[in-house]
C-alpha cells in the first residue's frame, strides 16, 4: 500500500546509477540479483521516506535488453508508483538505447517518473520537484556522446576533446541559467570526470583525459552532481559541492569485490542547504569469490570450505597441462554448494622453444611426435592420435 508521507522540513533523495539490468557474468544471468537489489531499493525508499529517486544512466546492459530485463524494470517502476510517494528521474547511459528508454516518457510522467533519453536542448532536461511547490531543481542530463558533435575537417583528437568539453560546459550552464535563486540545484550526468577511478568492467570509456571533463567545468552554485558511468562509488574533488559516482549496485566482474556497493542518501532543508549526505551500503546478494593456487591447494579449499550460493573464479597454477582438471575443479566446488564460472590456467613460460632442423622438416610425423613429447613431459602421442595426424597429412598432400 502507498505510504502516507507528508513532506517535512527535509527533502530526502536517493542517488543510484549503472544498474546494467540484463548483464551476464561468464554467460550466467544476473536477473535474480538485480531483482533482489530493486526490492531492497524499494524498501530503502520506504524506510527513509524518500521523495525523489535519481538514476544516472545505464539502466540496461545493452541497447537491446531481453524481455525479462525489460519486464523487471517496469515492474519496479510500477511498484515505485503504487507503493511509495516518490518521484523518479531516470536518464539514459551509453549502454542504453536513448530512444527506447524514453519512448513511454509521457505515460510514465503520469506516474511521477521522468525519463530523459535524448537531450536536444537544455530546457527539456530541467525539472522541479514537487512540480506544484518546487523545493529542488534537477538538471537530468543523459549521456551525450562526442560522436554527436558536428564534423570538423582536419580536426585533431585534442581539439575534438576540447570541443566536447565546451559543449558539456555550455549545456550544464544553460540548464541552471534560469533556475530561481534560492532553489537547490542537482545535476545528473553519465560521463567520465577527470580524476575518477575506473575498473575494467566499464566499456566505451577512454582513460587519461580523452573525452573527460574537469570538475571545474560544472557551473557554480550547484548543490550536488549525481553521476553514473564509473562502477566504483567515489567522490571527485575540485569543487565546494559533492561530485559523486554512486557506482553499480552489484559487482559486474570479479575484480569489483574489493569494495562496498552503495547508494547515496541526501537531505535538503527548505532553505536549500544539503544537511545530509551519506552512503547506504547495498547488501551482497550473490557473493563472488576468487580462488588462486596450485591444484592441491585449490582442491583443498574446495573440499574444506562452505561455498553455498557463491559464484567462483579459479586461477589455477599448473606445471603442465592436464586433461580433465577443469571438470575436477568444478565438481569439487559444486559438491560444497558453489558454482565455478571461470577457470583460468596459468602455466610456466617455456624458456626455449622446440628446435627443428631444416632436414627434419621433411618428416612431419617425427616433428609431431617431438612436439607432443615437449608439450606433455616426454609422453609420446598414442597410436590413434598419430594415425589421425598421418591421415590429415595425406589429405593435405592429395589436395595439392
Amino acid at each position: 500500500m502507498r505510504s502516507d508521507v507528508v513532506p517535512g522540513q527535509f527533502m530526502k533523495i536517493i542517488h543510484t546509477a549503472d544498474w546494467h539490468i540484463g548483464q551476464k557474468l561468464h554467460e550466467r544471468s544476473r536477473l535474480d540479483e538485480h531483482e533482489q537489489f530493486l526490492n531492497w531499493l524499494l524498501e530503502t525508499i520506504q524506510r527513509y521516506n524518500v521523495e525523489l529517486l535519481l538514476v544516472s544512466g545505464d539502466i540496461f546492459d545493452t541497447s537491446l535488453p531481453s524481455a525479462e530485463a525489460i519486464n523487471l524494470y517496469y515492474r519496479f517502476l510500477y511498484r515505485l508508483f503504487n507503493e511509495t510517494d516518490a518521484y523518479a528521474v531516470i536518464t539514459a547511459g551509453n549502454h542504453d538505447s536513448a530512444r527506447h528508454l524514453e519512448a513511454p516518457r509521457e505515460f510514465l510522467k503520469m506516474g511521477k517518473i521522468y525519463v530523459v533519453g535524448l537531450a536536444t536542448e537544455a530546457a527539456g532536461c530541467v525539472f522541479s520537484f514537487p512540480p506544484d511547490n518546487p523545493r529542488v531543481v534537477v538538471a537530468a542530463v543523459p549521456y551525450l556522446s562526442e560522436t554527436e558533435l558536428p564534423y570538423v575537417s582536419y580536426e585533431t583528437e585534442i581539439e575534438k576533446n576540447e570541443r566536447y568539453r565546451e559543449r558539456l560546459k555550455s549545456f550544464y550552464a544553460d540548464c541552471v541559467s534560469d533556475v530561481p535563486a534560492g532553489l537547490p540545484k542537482i545535476l545528473m550526468g553519465h560521463l567520465f570526470v577527470q580524476g575518477g577511478t575506473t575498473t575494467d568492467s566499464e566499456r566505451n570509456i577512454q582513460i587519461g583525459g580523452a573525452t573527460a571533463i574537469h570538475a571545474s567545468d560544472f557551473p557554480e552554485g550547484v548543490d550536488y552532481v549525481a553521476l553514473g558511468h564509473l562502477h566504483r562509488p567515489q567522490t571527485i574533488s575540485g569543487t565546494d559541492y559533492p561530485i559523486r559516482y554512486s557506482g553499480s549496485p552489484i559487482p559486474l566482474k570479479f575484480n569489483e569485490t574489493g569494495y562496498k556497493k552503495k547508494v547515496y542518501l541526501l537531505e535538503l532543508s527548505n532553505d536549500g542547504t544539503l544537511v545530509r549526505d551519506e552512503a547506504i551500503e547495498i547488501p551482497v546478494f550473490k557473493e563472488l569469490c576468487t580462488v588462486t593456487g596450485d591444484e592441491e591447494s585449490v582442491l583443498w579449499d574446495a573440499q574444506t570450505r562452505d561455498w553455498g550460493g557463491k559464484y567462483i573464479q579459479v586461477k589455477l597454477k599448473l606445471s603442465k597441462p592436464r586433461v580433465g582438471v577443469n571438470d575436477e575443479i568444478r565438481q569439487a566446488f559444486s559438491a560444497r554448494g558453489g558454482e565455478v564460472l571461470s577457470v583460468e590456467i596459468e602455466l610456466p613460460e617455456m624458456t626455449r622453444g622446440l628446435e627443428i632442423s631444416v632436414e627434419d622438416m621433411k618428416h612431419p610425423e617425427e616433428i609431431f611426435e617431438r612436439f607432443h613429447k615437449a608439450k606433455f613431459d616426454g609422453e609420446p602421442p598414442d597410436k590413434t592420435l598419430t594415425q589421425t595426424f598421418s591421415e590429415l597429412i595425406q589429405m593435405v598432400e592429395a589436395s595439392e
